[in-house]
């Protein structure tokens, strides 16, 4: 999956795959982790936005299962 950089200090880049609705998220730390069930609107929301750490805290965290894959 491609990912594309993103403007904070706590992930480096994302990327979505729609067909599988999986967002992949690559922290600063290095880890890598995986989100599914994410519909391509939310995917893109999070990508383009300005606060993206508070949108993973509100709107990604603890609503979608994650599996770390890095």
């Amino acid at each position: 999956m491609e990912r594309k950089p993103l403007r904070s200090s706590q992930f480096k880049s994302a990327g979505y795959d729609a067909d599988k609705k999986v967002l992949e998220i690559e922290f600063s730390t290095g880890s890598v982790l995986q989100f599914s069930g994410v519909s391509r609107q939310l995917a893109d929301d999070f990508m383009r936005s300005s606060a993206p750490q508070s949108f993973y805290r509100d709107r990604i965290e603890e609503e979608y299962t994650s599996k770390k894959v890095k």
